[in-house]
């Protein structure tokens, strides 16, 4: 195996780029120059939002997908095809329904061609070490959320693998289960009763990642690229309320709240506000009020406000980028504060909040202001939606395409700009005589 600093390098990404091929057969970046190494003996977490090609990597890591470019080594050796001693725990448990708990773990000892003896021995010592002795003849539906997942971790573990990796491991169960499996993940590493020798977490929660990682990874969005390395020098178990440890998670909230690359990094032919973050207005209008009532008062630390609202990252970055974008708030230093727009549009009633927000709409969005002057510039003032789905896709893919123009419809109506006709796929103005004192 290869070494760094040292360490004993089980896992080695250098260089990866990977590209999938849109509806038009043109090409669209994933991932775009990722390097990373995981070292014997650490846990490494991988943090990113939404379209920052985590899913992806993982399925490169664990050789199921090839990268268009660049290298991957597993134990000192390169990645051509499915990888031994590498096993993962999914976000949805993924159980065979028809097969029992003793029999979802043996699967992969099976697919292994490990002799029946031995794959019963090894599936009850993993039920066993895992918590679930008692439950080997169960089915699925009989067992909850958080059984189902130790039976995920069971069959991952079973296998015995150098590297194990989590995707959003604990991300569907409900919060007081995913942390009881969180510290016993942790006792049976830092107790050595597991042979695994390092873990990656793929998270899009920030506590968790620095409750469990010694190094933290930062990935930007469309295309998944590194932001930012974070090394966790604190020891397990670690005290949530420490304030070393709330330094670190407002490190990373201030990385992460920082307004994210574009799909093609070219900001001159595509601006940032046509990169819309999927946040509907009553959303918005929610979490602004949250911040101007006690005890934020204009200005909230992200973590707390966070948890008091109980959000995951995944969902409460969306929401401040969407107000930073409309000039309604800004966040600094893990902090996001309201503007003073964001304060009126709070004092406001509902008339004059719809026009305030129709004021920043026109103002700062360019797409929306785009769809509102084709419109006005057509004969009848309508146009048909796949007209500016087409021009999304020279940047987009399809799917990105259709979310981010979603978006502008939503926010462009409320604000009163046009109308949309759903079925018909179509925009238009309501009230086309006005249309010249609405801009």
């Amino acid at each position: 195996m290869e070494t760094r600093e040292g360490k004993i390098n089980l896992l080695r990404l250098s260089n990866i780029r990977k590209l999938f091929k849109k509806a038009g057969g043109e090409d669209h970046l994933v991932l775009n120059g990722i390097s990373l190494t995981i070292d014997e003996g650490e846990i490494v977490a991988l943090l990113g939002r939404s379209g920052s090609g985590k899913s992806t990597m993982l399925r490169i890591i664990s050789g199921l997908v090839r990268p268009d470019s660049g290298e991957v080594f597993y134990g000192g050796k390169p990645v051509n095809g499915p990888v031994k001693g590498l096993a993962m725990v999914f976000q949805t448990f993924a159980l065979f329904p028809w097969l029992t708990v003793l029999e979802n773990v043996e699967l992969g000892l099976e697919a292994l061609k490990v002799p029946r003896a031995e794959r019963r021995r090894r599936a009850l010592a993993a039920i066993d070490l895992i918590g679930l002795d008692g439950f080997e003849s169960a089915y699925p539906k009989e067992l909850s959320g958080g059984m189902r997942q130790r039976v995920g971790f069971a069959r991952a573990l079973v296998v015995e693998p150098t590297l194990l990796l989590m995707d959003e491991a604990f991300s569907a169960l409900d919060v007081l289960t995913a942390e009881t499996l969180r510290t016993d993940l942790i006792e049976l590493w830092l107790e050595h009763r597991i042979p695994t020798k390092g873990i990656l977490v793929v998270s899009h929660n920030i506590e968790e990642a620095v409750l469990l990682a010694d190094r933290i990874i930062v990935l930007g969005t469309n295309p998944g690229v590194f932001i930012a390395e974070i090394h966790i020098p604190l020891e397990h178990p670690r005290d949530r309320e420490a304030p070393a440890f709330r330094k670190l998670v407002d490190e990373v909230y201030e990385i992460m709240t920082k307004r994210p690359r574009g799909a093609t990094g070219r900001s001159d032919v595509v601006p940032m506000s046509y990169r819309l973050p999927t946040a509907h207005v009553n959303q918005l209008a929610g979490l602004m009020e949250a911040l101007a009532a006690e005890p934020y008062n204009g200005r909230a630390d992200l973590p707390e406000l966070a948890e008091q609202m109980g959000f995951s990252a995944d969902q409460l970055f969306p929401l401040l980028e969407a107000l930073e974008i409309l000039f309604f708030a800004h966040t600094e230093g893990g902090d996001v504060e309201l503007t003073p727009s964001g304060k009126s549009y709070v004092d406001a009633d509902i008339l004059r909040r719809k026009v305030i927000f129709a004021e920043h709409t026109i103002r700062h969005i360019a797409l929306a202001a785009h769809i509102r002057r084709i419109i006005d510039e057509r004969p009848g003032n309508r146009a048909p939606e796949e007209r500016f789905l087409r021009e999304l896709e020279d940047f987009f893919s399809e799917e990105e395409a259709e979310r981010v123009l979603q978006v502008a419809i939503e926010w462009g109506r409320y604000a009163e700009h046009f109308a949309y006709e759903e079925g018909a796929g179509m925009l238009s103005l309501e009230n086309p005589e006005s249309s010249a004192n609405t801009l």
